[in-house]
């Protein structure tokens, strides 16, 4: 993640455009990195997981996936429907067509394949998310720092002098925060 600032913003001289283009280039990486990448395993271990449930349509996988992961993965439909076609290749799921809308369910295969395929992707405590140096907890930590940054833009756009001035303080306070939970070791 690249860190660096531009020249002046930092120090006693810091003006007010100077540290807001620090801030909207931290909120910009930030927002880069909020939803993770899963692998192809993920995205079929998902559906296999959720269709082993009860039958569904391609949304309503995405969605589920969505609202099972707490919103930290909403795979898109060129993974899903893809993924979907091949089990369908594999024989483990059909499509029912109704409304103009497939509806997919296993075969007997495919229970067989969903119990092999173990917890749900969202389940796993390391989860395949991100990579190594990410850590546990990592997707929620800059989900955080870029709802902070989208409120504190709310503030500087629509807020009076004063309402600014109070956001400013509480970014400071919660930035001496951040770093005293770095100190606990």
């Amino acid at each position: 993640m690249n860190t660096s600032f531009p020249a002046g913003a930092t120090g006693p001289g810091l003006n007010a455009d100077t540290m807001w283009q620090a801030f909207e280039q931290l909120r910009s990486t930030f927002e880069k990195r909020v939803t993770p990448r899963m692998g192809r395993g993920d995205v079929r271990a998902a559906v296999l997981v959720l269709l082993a449930e009860k039958p569904m349509h391609g949304y309503q996988i995405i969605r589920e996936i969505e609202e099972r992961s707490g919103g930290s993965w909403r795979p898109s439909a060129g993974s899903v429907y893809p993924t979907l076609q091949l089990l369908a290749d594999e024989g483990l799921l059909t499509a029912e067509e109704s409304n103009g809308r497939k509806t997919y369910a296993l075969t007997e295969g495919g229970r067989a394949e969903a119990e092999a395929a173990g917890p749900a992707p969202w389940e796993s405590s390391a989860g395949s998310a991100g990579n190594a140096t990410d850590g546990p907890g990592f997707g929620a930590l800059p989900k955080a720092a870029f709802e902070l940054a989208q409120a504190a833009g709310q503030v500087r756009r629509t807020g009076t002098p004063a309402q600014v001035d109070q956001a400013a303080a509480v970014l400071d306070e919660a930035r001496r925060k951040l770093y005293s939970i770095l100190a606990q070791d």
